[in-house]
């Protein structure tokens, strides 16, 4: 072949690649265009390349320069194609698109209100001088009952008022047993974890312990076998009745308003003495909010401590409960059902 059919080959080649690419008007008719110039086995431009093979040695380097040009010149005008169409590159621009419209937000996940709740609690009792402690939620006997006075006969430790673990027997030979030990059971309230702090630590202690606690309950309005308690704990010297309102007193105000009245009635608890129930006057009705008192000393003699020299108070409140009437919710199901139309409201 003469070098000026070969060139003139090239050149009809380069002029409908471009037409063609040019002409595309979506992504698959520029692919198939690409295909027909460009594969690697069948394209136009690969079927004028074999042509240099028939080309005089003396013109065979103006014919590879002009190729490698033609080439060049192809793949250009793809790349150019594919930035109009979409196929490659920057995308094409919707036509209907308006940029000055605000955008549509996305659906973001949030905090969970009782999570919510259990942060802002912290806070409050944070700025009295409560520090948060943690304890397991699988417990033992000890902890659970025993160390916080509450006697073998109790109700509170009846089989069926607690979540005991399937692999621990609850016959009436270990349930009479003074430590009960080899059982194990969900713990039903966060003052074990008091009892953890103060075989660990000497006075003064002033901590706060927020969880999870289980009791079989059947699930109503009000009711939840699993549910969230705020334990607190003071032990020092000299501490009374009298702190233990005004750290109250002070916590309601914060969370729910300084117009929250607060009362006390007198109660019992096997771990305190004297017991109070805590109630709050909210929106014209008293509502109960949980129980407290002075630490018993036979809770503080379980621990090492020695009643003569120290004392201290312990209250606990229901995180949901608290969280149900700062909202206005009226079922404690609500917080586990997994409707998202209730979670986003908070």
């Amino acid at each position: 072949m003469s070098l000026q059919n070969f060139l003139r080959r090239l050149d009809e080649l380069q002029s409908d690649a471009e037409s063609a690419f040019t002409g595309a008007s979506d992504s698959d008719a520029l692919e198939q265009a690409r295909v027909a110039f460009l594969g690697a086995k069948n394209g136009q431009f690969k079927d004028v390349q074999k042509m240099l093979g028939g080309i005089e040695s003396s013109d065979k380097r103006a014919a590879g320069m002009r190729l490698n040009e033609v080439k060049n010149a192809i793949n250009k005008a793809f790349e150019q194609a594919q930035g109009s169409v979409g196929g490659g590159g920057d995308a094409q621009i919707d036509a209907t698109f308006d940029p000055s419209l605000p955008g549509t937000r996305p659906t973001l996940g949030h905090v969970h209100p009782i999570t919510q709740t259990i942060d802002h609690l912290t806070e409050i009792m944070g700025r009295m001088g409560f520090e948060v402690a943690e304890g397991p939620e699988v417990e033992d006997p000890w902890h659970n009952f025993v160390s916080l006075n509450i006697p073998e006969d109790h109700p509170a430790r009846d089989p069926l008022d607690n979540f005991y673990l399937a692999t621990a027997s609850v016959n009436d030979s270990d349930r009479s047993s003074e430590t009960g030990e080899g059982q194990r059971l969900l713990r039903s309230q966060t003052s074990t974890v008091q009892i953890r702090v103060m075989k660990s630590d000497e006075p003064p202690i002033r901590i706060i312990s927020l969880g999870r606690v289980y009791r079989p309950d059947a699930p109503d309005a009000t009711h939840f076998p699993m549910f969230h308690q705020m334990e607190g704990l003071l032990v020092d010297r000299n501490v009374t009745m009298a702190n233990l309102k005004t750290v109250l007193r002070v916590f309601a105000n914060n969370y729910l308003g300084d117009d929250v009245e607060i009362r006390f009635r007198p109660s019992f608890f096997p771990f305190t003495e004297p017991s109070v129930e805590v109630d709050f006057l909210w929106n014209g009705t008293w509502i109960e909010f949980g129980g407290a008192g002075m630490v018993d000393p036979n809770v503080f003699k379980a621990v090492g401590y020695d009643p003569e020299k120290i004392s201290g108070f312990a209250f606990g409140l229901g995180v949901e409960r608290l969280c149900m009437r700062r909202h206005g919710i009226t079922d404690i199901r609500d917080f586990y059902s997994g409707d998202l139309r209730f979670l986003q409201q908070f």
